[in-house]
This record gives C-alpha cells, structure tokens and sequence, in this order.
C-alpha cells in the first residue's frame, strides 16, 4: 500500500509540473530574464525541467524537496536561478596568492603592473595603431611597439615576439633547423609543465635531435665530435626547473660560439625564464639575457611572464640576421601576439628603460627583505588577533620560493602568519578560504596542521580583503 500511494505521489507531481512558459511568467524568472535574456533563461528552464523529469523516471518516490505539499513551482524557479547564476558568474576569477610562490603558474605567474592595465585598458576600448605607422600614413609591423625597447635592453640588433617561449624554440627550430640536425647536450633535454619535452618540440619543428655527452658531463669535444654535413645548428637550455650538482661540466656559451664560428652554425639558447635584470642580490642566480647575447650567441629566446614580470609571450632576440629569417617563417603569423599582450610587454619594458624595476610587482616581491616582510606580517597577525582572539596566530621564519619552473632549489628567506582554528581544521580552514560563499578566493598552503599565508605574495592592496576573507573563514 505505502508503494502505490508513493507511486501515486510520483504520478500527481508529474502532473503538477508547471509548464515552460508558465515557469517564465514568474515574477522572479521575468526578472531574470530581463537581466541575463531570454534565449539563457529559456535554455535553463528546458534543462531544469528535462533535468527533473529524468530524476521521476523510474523511481516510485519523490525527491524530499518536492514531496507532499511543496510549492513545486517555487523549487523549479529556484532551481533555473541557480543555473542562469552558474552560467554568469566567470569561471577565470581573480584570486589571492597567499602561498609565497611568486611565479605560481596554476595562478597565472606575473601579475602586471599597474602601468601595464592602464595601457591594456586604453587598447582595448577602442582603436590603434597596432599595424599603422602614424607618420608615414601607411601600414606597419606590429613590432615595432616592442621592438627597439627590446633590443635595447638586451643589447640585441633586432627581437620579435609570439605567443609564448614554447612557441618560441618551435618556430627557430622549423626555421634553422627544419630536416636537419640540432645537437643538444642530454643534460639539457629538459622536461617543463604540463609534459612539454625539448625532443618533442623538437620532433613537430621538423628537426633532428643528435645527443651529445652524458646527462651530468658534456664537453667541447662531444659538440665537434658530432658536427657533420645534416648539422643546422648547435642548441643550449637553460634547465631553468631542476639543478644537477656535483661531478658536472659543459663548455662556456664563449667556447660553445667559438665553435659554432669555426664551424659555420649558429649556436641558439633557450633561457627559459627570461631575467633581464640581475638578480643575486635578492639570492637569485638565473643567467641575464644580456649576457647570453654579449657572449656572442646570436639568438636566444624566453618567456615575458616569468622573471621578466609581463604578459604571457615568447621573446626572441639576437643578430638581425636570424631574427630575420625566423620572421620570415609562415609559423610566425600563426604564433604572434595580440594587440593586448603588446600593450602590456611594452609597458613593462619601460618600467626597465626607467629603472623601476619596482613598479613590476613579481620584482618588487622578489626584492622585498626579509625584514619588510615580517613588518606586513607582524602587523597583519595583530589585525588577525584582535578581531577573532580564538584562534591561534603566530609568526614563524619561513620562505618563499620564485616558481614558475625557474630558480631551482634557491628560496627566498621570510616571515608567515601562522593561524590554527578553534572550530576548523587546517585543511577545513584551506578549503573554507579557496571556496567562499561571497569575496576572493584565497590559496595558501598548510604546514605542521596550521594554515600559513606569506605576504610576500600577496598585494599591499589584497590585504583588507585577505583579512576579511579570513575572518569569514575562522567563523
């Protein structure tokens, strides 16, 4: 008897399910569809209804939320706001990095300068001269707005840029080296995010890896040794994401250029993170891209978001030449950049041409002491302490790291707030912080069961909000 009277209940809702217009005439869905349109709304209603529809099938009781006398109507129309909402809100939302890795990929790495948003605002609400030399009335190149700042600040003769370092070894290999051979030391056939591999990048160029050396020891010989008439060009990596130490040896980028001279081949380096600044006195020891160029190498290329601190692009620059000849590639329309990324590359060099190397915030952060960091810390911990006195705030001596598949086993020395919740655990307290209800996400890391924020990488700016989006969480 309880089965038949469940299955009748089934049956009378099912009959009692509004109707998709009738479902839109509702004062709070005619609302919605006057903000987000109809065609959205609509979509969202079907779904709604297909949606519960599929859950009666086959079952002989109703959902406890339909069940009895529920205002069916009024759950559906909850139901479709929840969907319109779900396909409004942005799934790329800007969060609070909180964890002390400056460089965080999954984060999306250098965060620009304010300089950089102003003139990526200015390009893209309206027109510009993106292609349109002004002066001559004529068309132009799109370099030219990144070009002469780069190769002054590398000391290079000419630069051009694409969308990112991985397209950039794609493109000078398809050029330099396409059916021939490019020798490698193994000790550089390096693997980066998200499995890109130099042989495999080198493989869809269309050119030929010939290994040379062993993976901790490579000399000048094994390079001469492996020259010979498929030869295209003699290729260095930066193994900008791991170290090997101990019984190690490669030939200098001067022995390495002498030898591609006497041999008639262009030597060509992959620097990866590209530093444009030297960068030891903050206890970074990445090669400058200066330096790679004054040592002779005609063509080097490296990522604009990384330690350069820009937009995501692929630099490359050397000798007229070369960068010439990549330009000439039919790749290079495939992989350039946008007017967007050109407005913020070209902001942030001149933050470089200015020697304000603070004003691009991943240097700032880099290059804040220690002491500066345990000031913001000390002061954030006791904002922490008065407003929510159960929970548990410490300072400890910690450190932060670059990141973004650069500076290997070097960190940057520090201060963290430390918080232990009363109500929470640690990782509840994470979790809390990353899924807000309202307000930014914030990503930090748990050490020793105790959430720990380091300030190094988070925003004078994002501090009030951090701190509110903690107290949220702590309750």
């Amino acid at each position: 008897m309880a089965t038949d009277s469940a299955s009748r209940g089934v049956r009378d809702l099912r009959e009692k399910i509004p109707s998709v217009d009738q479902l839109l005439a509702r004062p709070l869905l005619a609302d919605l569809t006057g903000r987000a349109g109809r065609p959205l709304v609509l979509d969202a209603t079907r779904r709604v209804l297909a949606a519960l529809r599929a859950e009666l099938a086959g079952t002989t009781a109703a959902p406890g939320e339909l069940s009895g006398h529920a205002d069916i109507a009024g759950e559906l129309e909850r139901r479709i706001i929840l969907e319109v909402e779900d396909w409004l809100r942005p799934s790329l939302r800007p969060v609070i990095n909180a964890t002390g890795v400056v460089l965080h990929t999954n984060l999306g790495r250098a965060p620009l300068s304010a300089e950089a948003l102003d003139r990526v605002r200015e390009a893209a609400a309206g027109y510009s001269n993106l292609e349109y030399d002004l002066e001559a009335g004529a068309r132009g190149k799109r370099d030219a707005h990144t070009a002469r700042l780069l190769a002054h600040l590398l000391g290079a003769e000419a630069a051009i840029v694409v969308n990112n370092n991985a397209a950039a070894v794609l493109l000078v290999l398809h050029e330099l080296a396409r059916d021939g051979e490019v020798i490698v030391s193994r000790g550089e056939l390096i693997e980066i995010g998200d499995g890109f591999r130099i042989p495999e990048i080198m493989a869809a160029s269309g050119a030929r890896l010939r290994e040379v050396g062993t993976t901790n020891r490579t000399r000048l010989v094994d390079y001469e040794r492996a020259i010979g008439a498929e030869t295209r060009l003699l290729l260095r990596v930066h193994p900008s994401n791991f170290r090997v130490v101990g019984f190690t040896d490669r030939p200098s980028l001067e022995e390495l250029v002498a030898l591609g001279a006497r041999s008639g081949l262009p030597v060509y380096e992959d620097l990866g993170s590209g530093c444009l600044l030297d960068l030891a006195g903050a206890g970074v020891g990445e090669p400058v891209a200066r330096s790679s160029l004054a040592a002779g190498v005609p063509l080097v290329s490296f990522s604009g978001d990384k330690l350069l601190g820009g937009p995501q692009a692929g630099i490359i620059a050397g000798k007229k030449e070369f960068v010439a000849r990549v330009r000439r590639n039919p790749l290079f329309r495939a992989l350039r950049v946008d007017k967007l990324t050109i407005a913020a590359l070209e902001a942030t060099l001149r933050a470089y041409l200015r020697d304000a190397a603070d004003d691009v915030p991943i240097l700032r952060m880099i290059r804040a002491p220690a002491g500066e960091i345990r000031r913001r810390a000390a002061a954030f911990a006791a904002l922490l302490a008065s407003a929510s006195p159960a929970a548990q705030i410490e300072i400890v001596e910690g450190n932060s790291v670059v990141g973004g598949g650069s500076t290997p086993g070097q960190s940057l020395p520090g201060w963290l707030v430390a918080v232990r919740a009363t109500r929470h655990s640690a990782a509840a307290l994470e979790e809390r912080l990353r899924r807000p209800p309202g307000g930014v996400p914030v990503v930090a890391r748990i050490a020793e069961d105790r959430l720990v924020l380091d300030l190094r990488t988070v925003l004078p700016e994002q501090e009030q909000a951090l701190a509110a989006a903690l107290l949220a969480a702590l309750a």
